[in-house]
């Protein structure tokens, strides 16, 4: 089934629903976890109790980022302020690797100092009702980021995504410390738990990173663009091409080479056309085209890129 483009509004809309549903199951399983790791003594389910207390700071953090991201272009943020979102999924990123290294250091505690489990019935409850609503959750969250790629709602997901992992294995272990009474098994999975919340916070925050930092979109974007360009009649050519991401909206600057004998007026009409194909791909996109006659000799940023890779490449082989 094919999907209509969502605009601004609906875009905007269903990032916030999103955003609320995750700080209310973050909170509510964060209440129902802190019982289970009271009342069972198990490390593996404080380690998710401390993951959960980490989704709500990160949701409550993804919903300021998705407020804040969804405001309009102002005089001082004139191509708005959707990178809010990255900054969100870096902030995450620091608490995510945070929570980590805490459930870390009290797992070699408990290697020194073993605890006993008990009530092992109670945390396995608790952790299959967390993992169902989580997995409910994450189904939501899916559904929203292919329709408004959010970078805030994906990596809320991220770490959602680890909470499945997480509630399944801590099931495990609660099985296998209830009917084998292996003891060590509880702190050997919270070392596992802890491990994969340190390497998906590395993917959060290079992600995040890559989006602050300006990096082009894909090849397969890119090479789009310079398909639509080429398949107009009219244009001679396209060169120049840069490409971001604003934070769920794309941006693409270029230079379109048009028969230098066009009038002012006739030249942005074409203009228009092209973006409106562009647009057609890539609904809410902003476009910055200048427009070139075909064949003029100018100094550009392909030439540009293309000199630097083959100094670095002499450089190498030198």
């Amino acid at each position: 089934m094919t999907l209509h483009p969502l605009n601004q509004e609906q875009t905007n809309r269903l990032k916030k629903i999103a955003t609320i549903a995750s700080v209310s199951l973050a909170v509510s399983l964060s209440l129902l976890k802190t019982f289970g790791a009271l009342y069972t003594g198990s490390l593996a389910v404080l380690s998710s109790l401390i993951d959960s207390l980490a989704d709500i700071f990160a949701s409550s953090i993804t919903f300021i980022a998705v407020k804040y991201s969804s405001r309009p272009a102002s005089d001082n943020h004139r191509y708005g302020y959707g990178k809010a979102e990255a900054l969100s999924a870096l902030i995450q990123s620091a608490f995510i690797a945070g929570s980590g290294i805490f459930v870390m250091y009290d797992g070699f505690s408990r290697l020194i100092s073993p605890v006993t489990l008990e009530k092992t019935d109670t945390g396995i409850l608790i952790m299959v009702i967390s993992l169902v609503a989580t997995l409910g959750l994450i189904f939501f969250q899916k559904y929203v980021t292919r329709r408004t790629t959010s970078q805030a709602i994906s990596a809320d997901s991220a770490h959602y995504t680890v909470d499945v992992l997480t509630n399944a294995s801590i099931i495990l272990s609660l099985l296998v410390v209830k009917f084998f009474h292996i003891g060590w098994f509880d702190t050997l999975t919270a070392f596992i738990i802890s491990s994969y919340l340190l390497f998906n916070a590395y993917k959060l925050a290079r992600d995040a990173i890559t989006l602050l930092m300006d990096t082009e979109l894909s090849d397969d974007i890119r090479t789009n663009i310079i398909r639509i360009v080429r398949t107009c009649p009219f244009a001679k050519g396209i060169h120049d091409l840069r490409t971001r991401d604003l934070g769920g909206t794309y941006m693409f600057e270029f230079h379109l080479e048009l028969d230098g004998n066009l009038s002012l007026y006739d030249a942005h009409d074409l203009t228009d056309m092209v973006e409106d194909e562009i647009l057609e791909a890539y609904p809410n996109a902003q476009i910055i085209i200048h427009q070139d006659p075909a064949g003029i000799k100018e100094k550009r940023l392909d030439h540009i890129i293309l000199n630097n890779k083959r100094k670095q490449s002499r450089h190498k082989k030198a």
